[in-house]
């Protein structure tokens, strides 16, 4: 009977390593699969922020961009109130400053 019984013990090695082979190919198999859910996990995280940092950019460049607009309008109202109070101005000593060229140029001395 000992030869039967080396045989039985033989073959349980044998299983037993079949079986610690199944658990040890099972657990890879599921490591990959959590390291590609945790890859997939993290890129959809990294693309929602990506996504509100975007728009938190565009939200912060219109409201520069706004701001700076109403400055601009700001000051072409400005410069054209300069422009029309230049023109008055002007439009005031136009007619003394021909009047003293006339003078000038009229004027012969001798």
């Amino acid at each position: 009977m000992d030869p039967f019984k080396g045989q039985g013990g033989i073959q349980m090695l044998l299983t037993a390593e079949q079986e610690a082979q199944h658990i040890i190919s099972s657990a890879r198999n599921l490591r990959t699969h959590r390291l590609r859910q945790a890859k997939d996990e993290a890129e959809k995280e990294a693309a929602q922020y990506r996504t509100h940092m975007e728009e938190e950019y565009q939200k912060s460049i219109s409201e520069t961009t706004g701001s700076s607009g109403s400055n601009v309008k700001r000051l072409e109202e400005e410069t054209q109130a300069k422009i029309k109070t230049l023109k008055k101005s002007t439009s005031k000593v136009t007619s003394e400053v021909v009047d003293m060229l006339l003078k000038y140029v009229t004027n012969i001395k001798t």
